[in-house]
């Protein structure tokens, strides 16, 4: 059986992701020690030190500069995820029905099942509106995990778990964009649409300078962030306005998606953990991490995303909608959707999106990174072990 295709651009996208996901991990140490230490205060309120910004005259931004970073830096992060989205539905492991079918179905039982745990230990509380936190994955420390597996599995399988991490970060932004709004406002939405439309219209001019697509872009963002919608929808609408042709590696799809790799892996998303990750123990800190909410995350994460995977993936083989790759074992299905129960970045921030309460932002962040490093050892350890 033939290998699948792998692209220049997927092994450099491998070949960073799975190095960034040192770097957070370095990042969350850091921030979690230094939060616990004598400097916690002034470090937890370093992150909320005020930063405006004018633009004209009527203008002025003024924001703390944890939403600098989860507002502003971070749509860059969304803008390349968006365009790797783009990338796979044209020319990628997504972009035959064929191949793709196996990820797409394990992707969306592996948003599902963990959703509907959560519920089902908070339908009735007050924290129900949490359910988008274990239906992540964290692509960066998954594909870490696989860099130590090298050894042991298929690249089939390598390729299945980015194709299904990306369908899996599709649905979260989704989820994000439809549920995750606050104070909408219309008028700034319909205004967004238009910086939509001219972003396409510019598309199908084949303007092909990327920095043109700036402008409207940093319109679309403002809008974007007064209409109550979360401005990192708008990175996702401004990658899927960007021109890209399949036959050219000069598209500029493909060049700003190597121009942003880096940036978004090496400074970006450590500056994301370091904010995000500032999680302080005060003395009752385990009776406040045991609750609905922290259960709902952990029985999400470690159960739900293996068991959606799992599932979704033999009934889809089971019923002719897919075929699982001959070099691939179920054993490596079940390793690979524990995997997926690494929620981390997107948990993290959904998290942030979800809750108001510091408190329960604080028990829930706890619950996610337990939820990864328990979920990691564990597709980690069933991968490991020979059949």
């Amino acid at each position: 059986m033939k290998r699948p295709r792998l692209t220049r651009i997927f092994n450099q996208f491998f070949q960073d992701e799975q190095a960034s996901g040192i770097v957070l991990l370095a990042c969350t140490i850091f921030s979690i020690l230094i939060s616990n230490s004598i400097f916690g205060e002034a470090y937890l309120k370093l992150w909320h030190t005020p930063i405006g910004i004018q633009i004209g005259e009527q203008v002025h931004l003024t924001y703390s500069l944890e939403f600098w970073i989860n507002d502003g830096l971070l749509v860059i992060f969304f803008l390349l995820i968006g365009l790797e989205i783009k990338r796979e539905l044209f020319v990628g492991e997504i972009s035959n029905p064929k191949s793709a079918s196996l990820p797409i179905i394990a992707a969306i039982g592996g948003m599902l099942t963990p959703m509907l745990i959560y519920l089902l230990f908070n339908m009735r509380s007050s924290t129900r509106a949490g359910f988008g936190i274990p239906m992540a994955t964290d692509i960066a420390f998954a594909l870490g995990v696989l860099a130590l597996l090298r050894k042991y599995i298929p690249t089939s399988l390598k390729v299945f778990l980015v194709a299904l991490a990306i369908i899996d970060d599709l649905g979260a932004i989704l989820v994000i964009a439809i549920f995750y709004t606050h104070g909408f406002s219309l008028s700034y939405f319909g205004l967004a649409l238009l910086m939509v439309a001219v972003l396409f219209v510019m598309n199908r001019m084949r303007f092909n300078w990327v920095p043109i697509f700036l402008i409207p872009g940093i319109f679309l963002w403002y809008f974007m962030l007064k209409s109550g919608i979360h401005t990192t929808i708008a990175g996702v609408l401004l990658a899927f306005a960007i021109p890209f042709e399949a036959d050219s590696m000069d598209a500029p799809l493909y060049r700003l998606e190597g121009l942003l790799s880096r940036p978004v892996a090496f400074l970006i998303m450590p500056l994301f953990a370091l904010a995000n990750t500032s999680i302080h123990f005060s003395g009752d800190w385990l009776s406040a991490i045991v609750t609905t909410n922290t259960l709902g995350i952990l029985f999400g994460l470690v159960v739900g995303k293996p068991l959606g995977i799992s599932f979704f993936s033999w009934l889809a083989v089971k019923i002719g909608m897919a075929k699982l790759p001959d070099d691939v074992q179920w054993k490596q299905i079940i390793g690979a959707g524990m995997l997926g129960g690494i929620g981390f970045t997107m948990s993290i921030f959904i998290a942030v999106l979800a809750f108001d309460s510091f408190s329960i932002e604080q028990a829930s962040k706890v619950s996610i990174l337990a939820s990864s490093i328990l979920a990691g050892s564990m597709g980690y350890f069933v991968l490991r072990t020979k059949s």
